[in-house]
């Protein structure tokens, strides 16, 4: 008879247990040191290995040659102990065996002397389950049992049992075993059944399985039915997911508003029996991603997706900002709960992706605040570019003002060198320098208030630019705005201070990174407009020194004469003023 895969590759010892240090090396610890516990409870999620590890913990403490702390698995012990006809060891299953009769079996029992083995083990199974009667039935025995028993209890709901139940337990917490370590063991499994299975495929099960690895060998299991050699888009199938594309792409009509494009996308998936709600969650999980990259610092670590998967995602959040893609994961996640009361699924979905590619159709609050951040950073950046057409404006009058002298002198010389010279030949002159001087005086594109001339130029008084300097508070929104442009400038930012004076925004930093990017113009220009779209106006940027109280110089005479009144000397200061005929 055909065994699954997860019971088939069950553990069998403690170093066969995947992604439990924690848990395994204190069990093997305390079984070499002889140090054993009356009562354990395993607590953790579904499939992380909680009955496995306490029927090796079983067998380690019945074995007749235990090898370092694990069981043998050899001797008579551990076979019958494999093949469930081992007397001492009693497992129960407390979801189906709940009342307090079922407790008073086990009482009565405990007290006997192991028939076989060393130990007698009670596993008991989805303990939270018990009822109120039957836990205050197992409290005193729980709290001295015979030194020949050994209590095992197991849950994936520690948050149910009594703390009397808590206290009287070694508790080991099971965490949710990591992509990675999921990945590496259905290569393992896959090699001894002689399947193969691509990096993607394992690491997409790994992902789907959520940190459970009993999950992940029954999806294996499906997908070893569908082909003996399995990559991503066997899995998918298997799964019930959609293609990747298709949430890539309908993430890209969402952002790009294409509301056409992305409901002839759900009508393609449900004409392929798609699961509505699992597309659903995809799309959900896939604007979580999203929301990750733009707000830690190493997202790579906390996302499972291949490298083409999480560039394609960090380009699409280039284009996205942080409260777009709350209100995008808002609207997934409310229409997931309505279509678990039974509305119809492909009609809920439509209606979310809609409303993600026209926020005015909603008028919940959170897409209207939604609408609030883009039209004041629309507003923020009219207000900027106004500021620069008055910019330009003033600079193209200066230009002019500057080309009609250069003119007017231009004139002058000619006649007074030429004064023999036809009216039309000073003219052709007139023309032909003023045009090398237009070419010289191109108008520059101003995005920032125009610099003086050299004539114009007025000493800056940097002392009282420092000493009038206050801080910037608006500064850490600027480096979140500045992420949308580059990531990499804005990681240099972190950590820096910014004060404002008048026209001039100043940086405290305390590397010289920052400055160095602000040396080059085009990178200067994307902080410039991260400071616009967040203040509306236009700043100098420069760096921030503090302002140094200088001491005035001392006089010598003054402090000469104090050390003679130290030294009690008597000192007499006469005027002495001369005439003078």
């Amino acid at each position: 008879m055909y065994r699954v895969l997860y019971r088939k590759w069950r553990p069998q010892t403690f170093d066969d247990v995947c992604g439990q240090p924690q848990v395994t090396v204190t069990l093997k610890n305390e079984i070499k040191n002889g140090r054993i516990s009356h009562a354990y409870l395993f607590t953790g999620s579904r499939g992380t290995g909680k009955t496995s590890c306490a029927k090796i913990l079983a067998k380690s403490l019945n074995c007749l040659n235990p090898n370092d702390g694990n069981p043998c698995g050899e001797c008579e012990n551990c076979k019958e102990i494999d093949n469930g006809s081992f007397f001492d060891v009693v497992e129960m299953d407390a979801a189906s065996n709940r009342g307090i009769d079922d407790i008073r079996s086990i009482i009565d029992e405990v007290n006997f002397t192991p028939a076989k083995g060393q130990y007698r083990v009670y596993i008991i199974d989805e303990v939270h389950m018990l009822t109120v009667d039957a836990f205050n039935a197992l409290l005193k025995t729980l709290e001295e049992p015979p030194s020949h028993a050994v209590f095992i209890l197991a849950t994936t709901e520690v948050h149910k049992l009594l703390p009397t139940i808590l206290s009287r337990c070694q508790r080991f917490d099971f965490r949710r075993i990591a992509p990675d370590d999921i990945a590496k063991r259905l290569k393992y499994v896959a090699q001894q059944e002689n399947v193969t299975i691509t990096d993607e495929a394992a690491l997409l099960t790994a992902s789907i399985a959520d940190g459970a690895l009993r999950d992940a060998l029954s999806l294996m299991d499906r997908c070893i039915g569908i082909s003996q050699s399995i990559d991503a888009e066997t899995v998918r199938k298997a799964a019930g997911l959609a293609q990747n594309t298709y949430i890539f792409e309908l993430a890209n009509c969402c952002v790009n508003k294409n509301c056409a494009k992305a409901l002839s996308i759900i009508d393609t998936l449900h004409s392929n029996s798609k699961d509505m709600s699992r597309l659903c969650e995809e799309l959900c999980s896939h604007f979580r991603s999203l929301m990750i990259i733009k707000t830690c610092q190493n997202p790579r670590d906390m996302l499972v997706m291949s490298d083409n998967e999480y560039e394609a995602a960090q380009s699409q959040c280039d284009y996205l900002s942080l409260s777009e893609i709350i209100y995008f994961m808002d609207i997934l996640q409310r229409s997931f709960e309505r279509m678990s009361k039974g509305t119809n699924n492909r009609t809920e979905l439509e209606m979310a992706v809609v409303k993600m590619c026209s926020p005015e159709l909603d008028v919940t609050n959170e897409a209207i605040l939604s609408r609030l951040s883009a039209l004041e950073k629309a507003v923020n950046k009219g207000i900027a570019l106004k500021q620069t057409a008055e910019a330009q404006s003033q600079s193209t009058d200066y230009t002019k003002a500057l080309t009609s002298h250069t003119e007017d002198k231009a004139e002058e010389n000619t006649f007074a060198d030429n004064e023999q010279k036809s009216s039309v030949q000073k003219s052709d002159a007139v023309t032909n320098k003023t045009e090398q001087k237009e070419k010289k005086i191109q108008q520059p594109e101003v995005t920032a208030p125009p610099e003086p001339t050299p004539a114009q130029r007025r000493p800056v008084d940097t002392k009282a630019i420092y000493e009038n300097a206050v801080p910037f508070n608006e500064w850490p929104e600027v480096i979140n705005n500045l992420k949308q442009y580059s990531r990499t400038i804005a990681a240099s930012f972190e950590g820096t201070r910014a004060y404002t004076s008048g026209g001039y925004l100043l940086i405290e930093a305390d590397t010289e990174i920052p400055f160095r990017l602000m040396q080059q113009s085009a990178q200067k220009e994307k902080i410039r407009v991260a400071i616009q779209e967040i203040t509306g106006k236009v700043y100098r940027l420069g760096p921030y020194k503090k302002p140094q109280q200088q001491e005035k110089p001392k006089d010598p005479l003054a402090g000469f004469l104090n050390d003679l009144k130290n030294d009690g000397v008597s000192v007499t200061i006469e005027a002495h003023q001369e005439n003078q005929e």
